[in-house]
C-alpha cells in the first residue's frame, strides 16, 4: 500500500502532511535548543561562590554542573545540529518533489486548455459551415438570385465545410494527445512523485524517532556520575569537623607574637598625696592617663584598644613575624631573578658588541654602549637591593626564633594584678624606684600604636577560604619550616597560588597548612 496508488487524487493533502512533518521536526529542534539553554543556565547557577564549610559539597556540585553542561553539549551537537541540517535537506528534497508535481499539473492543465480551444474551434467551424450551406441552398432556390451569387455561396459553403473538417481532425488529435498525457499523469508521473514523498516522510519520521532516543540517551549517560556526585555530597555533609574548623581559624589568624609580659605596678603615691577616693592609676575625668614626672609613661598599652591605620613599609615590618619573613623571602627571590636576567642581558650585549667589532657591516658597536651602561646600572641597583633584603630577612628570621623562645618561657597564665596598691614602705619604694629607673621611657611611636593591633588589618586581608583544590601527583615529605607533608593522590585545598618561586600553599583535610612544590600538584582553580 503506497501513496501513489491509494492517494492519487490527494495532492493537497500530501502537501499539508509533509509540511506538518517538517514543522514537527523544526519544533523538536527548537525544543531541544531551549532545553540546551535551560541546561546551560542551570549549570551556571550551580557554579556560585564557595564558602569554606561547603567546599567538598560544592566540588561535587561543580562536577554535577559539568555533567549538566555535558548533557547540553550532547543535545546541541547530536540533536540540534544534526536535525537542523537534516531538516534543511528534507525541505530541499520536498521542494524539489512538489515543484516536479506542479510542473506535471501545469502541463496537464495546458493540454486540457488546448483541448478545450480545439473543441470550441471545431464547434464554431461546424456552425459556420452549416450556416454557409443553408445560405447556399436558399440562394439556389431563389429565382431572383444571380448565378454569380449562387456560385459564390456554394464556394463559401464548401470552404466552411473544409475548415470544419480540419477543426474536427485537430480536435480529435488534441483529444488523443490529452488522454495519453492524462493517463501518464495519473498512472505514472504523479504516483512516482508521491512514492518519493512517502519515502522522504518515512525517513524523516525514522530520523525524528532517533532524535527522541538521543534525548534520553544523553540523560542516561550522566546518571551514574550524577549519582556519584550526590553520594559525594552526602559523604561531605557527614565529614563536617568543627574541631578542624577551629584549628583552621587558629592557623589563619595567629600573629606569631610572643605574649606580653607582666604589667609593672607604678606607685604614684610617692611623689604626692592623693585623696583616698582617687584612683591609684591616676586617670582624670576625661579618661586619659595622667603622666607623672618627665619621661614617665605606661610601658604597655591595653592590647584590645581601637585599631590604628598601619603604614606599609618596605621591609614589611608592619606585618607579623611569620608573614614578614615570607614576604621578604618572596621579594629576595624576585630581585635575584631580575639580577640574573640583567646579567644574562649584559653578557648577550657584550657578545653582540664583539660580533659588531669583528664584522662592522652588521652594526655599530658604539650603538650598544648605552644599553650596556644601563644594564650595569641595573645590576648595581639590584645587587644593593638583594643585600638589603638579605639583611632584613636575617633580622626577620632572628625575630621569629626569638618570639618562639619567648613563648616557650612565658607563663601559661600571667598572675593576677594586686587588688590594691602595696603598703607605703621604704623597701617597696626603693624597689619600685629601682624598677622605674631601670626601664627606658617608651618612644612616641609606642604610645600611639597599641600592641597586637598593628598587624590586624594585614591579617584580615588573608583569604579565609580556599581558592581551588589540587591533587598530589607525588609524595612529599615536608621536613623544613613552613612546608607540609602530603601523600601521593591526596586531595588538598588550594590556599595561595604559586608566586613564581615554585611553591604553593595548601591545606590538608585533616588540618594543617603549609607549602609544597608546585610541580608536585595538579591544580584546579575555582
Amino acid at each position: 500500500m503506497d501513496w501513489g496508488t491509494e492517494l492519487w487524487d490527494q495532492f493537497e493533502v500530501l502537501e499539508r502532511h509533509t509540511q506538518w512533518g517538517l514543522d514537527l521536526l523544526d519544533r523538536y529542534v527548537k525544543f531541544v535548543k531551549e532545553r540546551t539553554e535551560v541546561e546551560q543556565a542551570y549549570a551556571k547557577q550551580l557554579r556560585f561562590s564557595q564558602q569554606q564549610s561547603f567546599v567538598q559539597i560544592l566540588q561535587e556540585v561543580n562536577d554535577f554542573a559539568g555533567q549538566r553542561e555535558l548533557v547540553a553539549e550532547n543535545l546541541s551537537v547530536c540533536v540540534c545540529l544534526e536535525l537542523t541540517k537534516y531538516s534543511q535537506e528534507m525541505k530541499q528534497e520536498r521542494k524539489m518533489h512538489f515543484q516536479e508535481g506542479r510542473r506535471a499539473q501545469q502541463q496537464l492543465e495546458n493540454g486540457f486548455k488546448q483541448l478545450e480551444n480545439s473543441k470550441r474551434k471545431f464547434e464554431r467551424d461546424c456552425r459556420e459551415a452549416e450556416k454557409a450551406a443553408q445560405t447556399a441552398e436558399r440562394l439556389d432556390q431563389d429565382i431572383n438570385a444571380t448565378k454569380a451569387d449562387v456560385e459564390k455561396a456554394k464556394q463559401q459553403a464548401h470552404l466552411r465545410s473544409h475548415m470544419a473538417e480540419e477543426s474536427k481532425n485537430e480536435y480529435a488529435a488534441q483529444l488523443q494527445r490529452f488522454n495519453r498525457d492524462q493517463a501518464h499523469f495519473y498512472f505514472s508521473q504523479m504516483p512516482q512523485i508521491f512514492d518519493k514523498l512517502q519515502d522522504m516522510d518515512e525517513r524523516r519520521a525514522t530520523r525524528l524517532g532517533a532524535g527522541y532516543g538521543l534525548l534520553s540517551e544523553a540523560e542516561l549517560e550522566v546518571v551514574p556520575i550524577i549519582a556519584k556526585c550526590l553520594e559525594g555530597m552526602k559523604v561531605a555533609a557527614n565529614a563536617v569537623d568543627p574541631k578542624n574548623d577551629s584549628q583552621v581559624l587558629i592557623e589563619l589568624h595567629k600573629s606569631g607574637f610572643a605574649r606580653p609580659g607582666d604589667v609593672e605596678f607604678e606607685d604614684f603615691s610617692q611623689p604626692m598625696n592623693r585623696a583616698p577616693s582617687d584612683s591609684s592609676l591616676g586617670t582624670p575625668s576625661d579618661g586619659r592617663p595622667e603622666l607623672r614626672g618627665p619621661g614617665r609613661s605606661r610601658t604597655k598599652r591595653w592590647p584590645f584598644g581601637k585599631k590604628n591605620k598601619t603604614v606599609v613599609t618596605e621591609d614589611f615590618s608592619h606585618l607579623p613575624p611569620e608573614q614578614q619573613r615570607k614576604r621578604l623571602q618572596q621579594q629576595l627571590e624576585e630581585r635575584s631573578r631580575e639580577l640574573q636576567k640583567e646579567v644574562d642581558q649584559r653578557e648577550a650585549l657584550k657578545k653582540m658588541k664583539g660580533v659588531y667589532e669583528k664584522t662592522p657591516q652588521m652594526g655599530d658597536p658604539a650603538s650598544l654602549e648605552p644599553q650596556i651602561a644601563e644594564t650595569l646600572s641595573n645590576i648595581e641597583r639590584l645587587k644593593l637591593e638583594v643585600q638589603k633584603y638579605e639583611a632584613w630577612l636575617a633580622e626577620a628570621e632572628t625575630r621569629v626564633l626569638s618570639n618562639r623562645g619567648d613563648s616557650l618561657s612565658r607563663h601559661a597564665r600571667p598572675p593576677d594584678p594586686p587588688a590594691s596598691a602595696p603598703p607605703d614602705s621604704s623597701s617597696n619604694s626603693a624597689s619600685q624606684d629601682t624598677k622605674e629607673s631601670s626601664e627606658e621611657p617608651p618612644s612616641e611611636e609606642s604610645q600611639d600604636t597599641p600592641i597586637y593591633t598593628e598587624f590586624d588589618e594585614d591579617f584580615e586581608e588573608e583569604p579565609t577560604s580556599p581558592i581551588g583544590h589540587c591533587v598530589a601527583i607525588y609524595h612529599f615529605e615536608g621536613s623544613s619550616e613552613g612546608t607540609i607533608s602530603m601523600a601521593e593522590g591526596e586531595d588538598l585545598s588550594l590556599m595561595e597560588e604559586d608566586k613564581g618561586d615554585g611553591w604553593t600553599r595548601v591545606r590538608r583535610k585533616e588540618g594543617g597548612e603549609g607549602y609544597v612544590p608546585t610541580s608536585y600538584l595538579r591544580v584546579t582553580l575555582n
